[in-house]
């Protein structure tokens, strides 16, 4: 009887370490993530399946309950209900897909990984084991993506051993000569740390400090230069014309985070201010973080409020002759914001975020290592501007 409840609790144990481990934040530690099918096809009952489901996301999104009560400033009971009520899809879509018939596991399991792709689950599609292919297959590209979906069904088989040893020799080689993404000519991203200040503290004097900040990267040789998210707080036509009006001082063009507010709600947007004193809303966040920004829920009650998710609008922009893949803070944890950017062969990515909440968690390290593993998959140069 003792040995019937072992397996499952080992098994739960390990799903937690592979969710702590793989999703810790170091890049090179993302294939960690790849044992999380292997403890979902081996589990013997869907009860099984299910918490070891749980335990992987929930370990892998540890950082969100802290997270949660330093944003709201609140005690950590919120961001402990939202930690659950999310898991609930990633739950949900491994219970109803397990199974113990070993011919069809591997199509159930990719179905699985599909559906956590894509909305309504691919919303909060967190620490999607795919995520692993830049790491083993750098510069591959769709090829990479398709080998990395066969690994993935490969390891739900009787065959697991022997696909989890070729993935680990590849993990191997690519840890051996692994380099960074590099930056596209010309251009520089600047990480602040201002804290909770950057984007509600919007005072002259502040705009000033930021503008300041251009003109030292656009002396250092930079043409483009990207700030973090909400960097300019919102975005009104007082704020644009001191923008528009230093902008004739320096040769750079300011890529910039802002909020632009209207009745019905707000964007979370990306402002492109040029060097001849223009400006425009470069992207609008296709996927702003569920709860705390996107609330459809509003409009449901005749109330309004809350960021507007553009969902499949805007993939790429085009910025001084070169066309960019551009992904604000959670867009970087989800898959399919920069799957449908890759589709329309972008030149570069650009990835900006405004972490400050998330002290003493490891989730912009997570951001910031998911965004690199794309970049690398894709071998296309990266941009990160990220304000803690």
């Amino acid at each position: 009887m003792c040995r019937d409840y072992l397996r499952p609790v080992l098994l739960i144990f390990a799903s937690i370490a592979v969710g702590v481990v793989g999703w810790s934040g170091y890049m090179l530690l993302l294939p960690v993530a790849l044992g999380f099918p292997v403890l979902w096809s081996i589990a013997q009952t869907r009860l099984v399946a299910a918490l070891v489901s749980a335990g992987y996301f929930l370990a892998a999104a540890r950082g969100l309950p802290q997270g949660v009560a330093t944003f709201y400033s609140s005690d950590i009971w919120p961001g402990l209900l939202l930690w659950l009520c999310a898991s609930l899809g990633f739950v949900a879509v491994h219970l109803v897909l397990w199974t113990n018939k070993e011919s069809v596991r591997p199509f159930r399991y990719f179905l699985a990984a599909v559906i956590m792709t894509i909305p309504p689950f691919g919303i909060t599609g967190w620490a999607h084991p795919i995520t692993a292919a830049g790491v083993l297959f750098p510069g591959w590209g769709w090829w990479g993506l398709g080998f990395m979906t066969a690994g993935l069904a490969g390891l739900v088989t009787r065959i697991w051993p022997a696909v989890a040893i070729a993935l680990i020799g590849l993990w191997l080689w690519s840890a051996a000569s692994w380099t960074e993404p590099h930056l596209p000519n010309g251009w520089r991203g600047v990480d602040l740390k201002l804290g909770a200040s950057l984007g509600r503290d919007v005072d002259l004097h502040r705009q000033r400090d930021l503008i300041a900040t251009v003109r030292n990267a656009a002396s250092d040789g930079a043409r483009f230069v990207v700030l973090p998210e909400t960097a300019l707080g919102f975005w009104t036509p007082t704020v644009a014309r001191l923008w528009t009006g230093a902008s004739g001082d320096t040769d750079a063009t300011v890529i910039a985070g802002a909020t632009m507010v209207d009745a019905t709600g707000y964007d979370n947007v990306l402002v492109a201010i040029d060097r001849n004193g223009g400006s425009s809303i470069l992207y609008r966040e296709r996927m702003p973080v569920p709860g705390s920004m996107w609330q459809p829920w509003r409009s449901w009650f005749g109330e309004s409020g809350g960021a507007r998710a553009d969902f499949f609008t805007n993939p790429v922009v085009s910025i001084g002759g070169r066309r960019a893949a551009p992904l604000i803070c959670y867009e970087q944890l989800i898959v399919w914001p920069i799957l449908q950017s890759m589709l329309h062969d972008p030149d570069f990515v650009v990835a900006v975020g405004n972490g400050w909440w998330t002290e003493g968690t490891s989730i912009v390290a997570i951001q910031r290592a998911a965004a690199t593993a794309w970049a690398k998959l894709f071998a296309k140069p990266l941009v990160i501007a990220f304000n803690t």
